[in-house]
C-alpha cells in the first residue's frame, strides 16, 4: 500500500489531502511543519513514498525544507517531493524544480489531478530506484553491465514520452555504428552503446506534462527540460563500475561551437563519445514522429547534417553519419 505523507500548516488542506488519498487506499500521514518533517525522517527513521509538501509555511518555508532534505539524502535514497502551492507563477516552479521536487500541484486541489500526480510519481520513482539497484548490483558482479538491465531502463526512460518509440536504442545503435567506423575497439563499441542507450536517464526528472506537450514550450518549460543532462549525469555518475557510462547523458546537447549545453563546452573539450552521441541523437530526432510532424524526408535530414558540421556538430563524426545515410538507399535508418 502506498504511502504518503502531506506537510501543510493549513488544517484544511491537510484533511482535504488525507481524504481523497485515503479514500483511495493510501496510508497518509499528516504534518503541521518542516521540523516534523525532519523528525519523522531523521529522528523517528520513517520512509514515506511521497512527501506533498506546501511551499509558504511560517518558520521554515517549502523551499528550505527541501534544500535540507536533498543535502542529508544520497540519491538512491531520495523521496520524491511534490509541491503544493497556490502561486501560479514560473519562477515558483522552476525553482522548486531545480532544487530537485518532482513536480507541482495547484491549489485548490482537484481529487482527480491529485491522484493521477501521486500515483504516477510514486510508480515512476520505484521504477527508477529497482532499475538503478539493478544496475548497481550486476555492476558488482562482473566487469559490464547488463545489456538487458541497461535496455530495460532505456525503455522506461522513452516510455515517458508519447511521442519516441525506441529512441534511446536507435541512438545507442547510431553511436556504435560511427564509432566502429571511427576505428574503435570492440569494447569501446559496446560502451558508447551503452551511453547511449541512457543518454535521456535525466528526462526521469522531467514532467511529463512537459515532455509530452503538444507545441512549442515555453521559454521556462525549455528550461525545465535543459536540466535532465545534469540529473542524467547524477544518476550515472553513482555507477562507479563504469565511470564513463555518465558522459552521454551530460553533454549530448552540447555543440561543437561552444553554445550548447548545460556547459557550453567548445570543440574537443566536448568528450569524443559525447560528440559521437551527439549526431546520432540528432538524427534520430529528424527520423522520428513527433506530435507535430512525419518523419523529415532522408534528403532533409541530410542538408541539416551536412549544414551543422562545425556548428552543432564535430565534422569528423558528421561526415560518418553523412556516409550512413548515402549507403542508406531504401531510407530504413527511422523509426518503424
Amino acid at each position: 500500500m502506498n504511502w504518503v505523507t502531506v506537510v501543510d500548516d493549513e488544517d484544511f488542506n491537510r484533511k482535504t489531502v488525507s481524504r481523497i488519498l485515503k479514500k483511495h487506499d493510501y496510508i497518509v500521514t499528516a504534518l503541521e511543519s518542516g521540523q516534523e518533517l525532519l523528525d519523522f525522517l531523521f529522528v523517528k527513521g520513517n520512509v514515506p513514498d511521497l512527501i506533498l509538501l506546501d511551499i509558504m509555511m511560517p518558520d521554515m518555508d517549502g523551499f528550505e525544507i527541501i534544500k535540507l532534505l536533498r543535502e542529508r539524502q544520497s540519491e538512491g535514497h531520495r523521496i520524491p517531493i511534490v509541491f503544493l502551492t497556490g502561486d501560479s507563477g514560473d519562477e515558483t516552479e522552476m525553482k522548486g524544480l531545480k532544487m530537485g521536487a518532482e513536480d507541482f500541484i495547484r491549489k485548490p486541489i482537484y481529487p482527480d489531478v491529485l491522484l493521477h500526480r501521486v500515483g504516477r510519481i510514486i510508480e515512476l520513482d520505484r521504477t527508477h530506484k529497482s532499475m538503478v539497484q539493478e544496475i548497481e548490483a550486476r555492476s558488482a558482479e562482473c566487469e559490464s553491465l547488463s545489456r538487458h538491465v541497461v535496455q530495460t531502463l532505456a525503455a522506461a526512460i522513452d516510455a515517458k514520452d508519447t511521442y519516441t518509440n525506441g529512441h534511446s536504442d536507435r541512438v545507442a545503435a547510431y553511436s556504435r555504428e560511427i564509432a566502429k567506423r571511427y576505428g574503435y575497439t570492440e569494447k569501446e563499441q559496446d560502451d558508447i552503446y551503452m551511453m547511449g542507450l541512457l543518454h535521456d536517464v535525466g528526462k526521469i526528472g522531467v514532467p511529463d506534462e512537459i515532455i509530452n506537450k503538444n507545441g512549442r514550450l515555453t521559454d521556462e518549460e525549455y528550461k525545465a527540460i535543459k536540466v535532465h543532462p545534469e540529473i542524467g549525469d547524477r544518476i550515472l555518475k553513482k555507477v562507479k563500475e563504469m565511470p564513463k557510462l555518465s558522459i552521454g547523458a551530460r553533454w549530448h546537447h552540447e555543440r561543437y561551437d561552444g553554445t550548447g549545453y548545460p556547459d557550453g563546452l567548445k570543440g574537443e573539450e566536448i568528450l569524443e563519445e559525447a560528440r559521437i552521441i551527439s549526431v546520432a541523437d540528432a538524427y534520430d530526432a529528424m527520423t522520428s514522429h513527433r506530435s507535430y510532424r512525419d518523419i523529415l524526408p532522408q534528403e532533409v535530414v541530410r542538408a541539416e547534417i551536412e549544414k551543422g558540421k562545425g556548428t552543432q556538430f564535430d565534422p569528423v563524426f558528421a561526415d560518418i553519419m553523412i556516409q550512413m545515410i548515402d549507403e542508406d538507399k531504401d531510407y530504413l535508418m527511422h523509426e518503424d
